[in-house]
């Protein structure tokens, strides 16, 4: 299984040059009429982005950053997985793993964990430190090889508790995570909750109760009409991800704006930005995420929990539940929330909930002191003692 080795990362100059040099030949599509973001990326907010990205981005800034976190790469189960591990400052650090999903990666972290490991430099009491743990989900970013197997939640979840546990030596931690973060987060509290301290979570993955469509209550009626608005019109996406992996992975791996297009609308219409996207992203943010997909080549292996989960059966297995102490952070623009009646057929030890007066489904980039303390104060209690 081989031990943990220390990493820095540097993308070659060459690659640079490279991405400039595409980005220069781009071609664009026309703008079909009508609002500008009605049926996809915005061309105009496209060509002034591709151009910031090649004149006006600096990645070794970006870079510089993620560097500054203790990094280390180890093969596991025939990936070779890449995380970030960062002591806690404080008397008892309780060890967290910290698990991002899609189109994120471990570029959306960079400003949480200071906020987890060091709390009391943020406002906090020393006492509510984490040691992190941030690994780039097998098959995103430097978790990934040309030609490696590809992954679902399933084999996630228990890679992730090895890392924790038989690698690492936490006999017990906790998780939190959001999108296929949160979703493995669920699994393992099915699976590993004998692990588990506890896990939070900022996207609920949910089974769809089919007696609720019957007769609803009134807050599960405004969930099912989401529910189905989502299925109508936002999951484009998990259709071509989830059956043609492949063969998306072409145009995605070979052109970077096609890449920025692909990502950057997602960013636009599952965050809290009321439709401009950088009143909460920088353009360096959201060019930083899209480079180190761009680098890595991580695109198209990313798209495989997609595909597994669309053929295989629910995550859960029949008959189970997740049984770990649980907390949730309810973000409004999170792209779907179900109710808590919901929830607890499936969660059934719910803590902590909490219903945030900000933000979307990247919480932890669009606002990481408020989930760093409702993380603080859902574990404090699991910690104490």
């Amino acid at each position: 299984m081989g031990t943990p080795e220390p990493f820095t990362y540097h993308v070659p100059d060459s690659d640079l040059t490279d991405l400039r040099e595409r980005l220069k030949r781009a071609r664009f599509p026309d703008q079909a009429h009508g609002e500008p973001w009605a049926y996809g990326t915005s061309v105009d907010y496209l060509r002034k982005l591709a151009d910031y990205w090649r004149d006006g981005f600096d990645w070794r800034v970006q870079e510089a950053r993620l560097n500054a976190f203790p990094q280390f790469r180890i093969e596991r189960q025939d990936t070779d997985l890449h995380y970030l591990h960062v002591p806690g400052k404080g008397p008892h650090p309780t060890p967290l793993l910290l698990m991002h999903g899609w189109p994120g990666s471990v570029f959306e972290f960079l400003d949480l964990i200071p906020r987890l490991t060091d709390p009391a430099a943020h406002g906090g009491d020393a006492a509510d430190s984490f040691t992190v743990v941030a690994p780039s989900l097998p098959g995103y970013g430097l978790s990934f090889r040309p030609g490696q197997k590809r992954f679902g939640v399933e084999e996630i979840a228990d890679i992730f508790a090895d890392l924790m546990s038989e690698t690492l030596g936490f006999k017990r931690f906790g998780v939190q995570g959001g999108d296929w973060g949160g979703i493995t987060a669920t699994r393992m509290g099915a699976v590993h909750a004998d692990r588990l301290i506890g896990l939070h979570v900022n996207l609920l993955a949910v089974r769809r109760d089919r007696d609720m469509d019957k007769n609803p209550t009134p807050e599960e009626r405004v969930f099912l009409d989401d529910l189905n608005h989502w299925l109508n019109e936002e999951t484009g996406y998990q259709w071509i991800q989830g059956t043609r992996p492949q063969t998306l992975s072409f145009g995605l791996t070979d052109s970077p704006v096609g890449l920025a297009a692909w990502i950057v609308e997602k960013f636009r219409a599952w965050s809290d930005c009321g439709g401009d996207v950088e009143s909460v992203f920088t353009r360096d943010q959201m060019l930083a995420n899209n480079s180190f997909y761009w680098f890595t080549g991580a695109i198209g292996s990313s798209f495989y929990p997609y595909y597994f989960r669309r053929h295989r059966p629910w995550m859960i297995p029949e008959g189970a539940a997740v049984t770990a102490p649980t907390g949730y952070a309810e973000f409004p623009r999170e792209i779907l929330r179900p109710p808590r009646s919901v929830a607890e057929k499936t969660f059934t030890d719910i803590r902590r909930w909490t219903v945030m007066p900000k933000g979307g489904h990247f919480a932890a980039m669009e606002q990481p002191d408020a989930l760093a303390d409702d993380v603080r104060a859902f574990f404090r209690p699991l910690c104490s003692g």
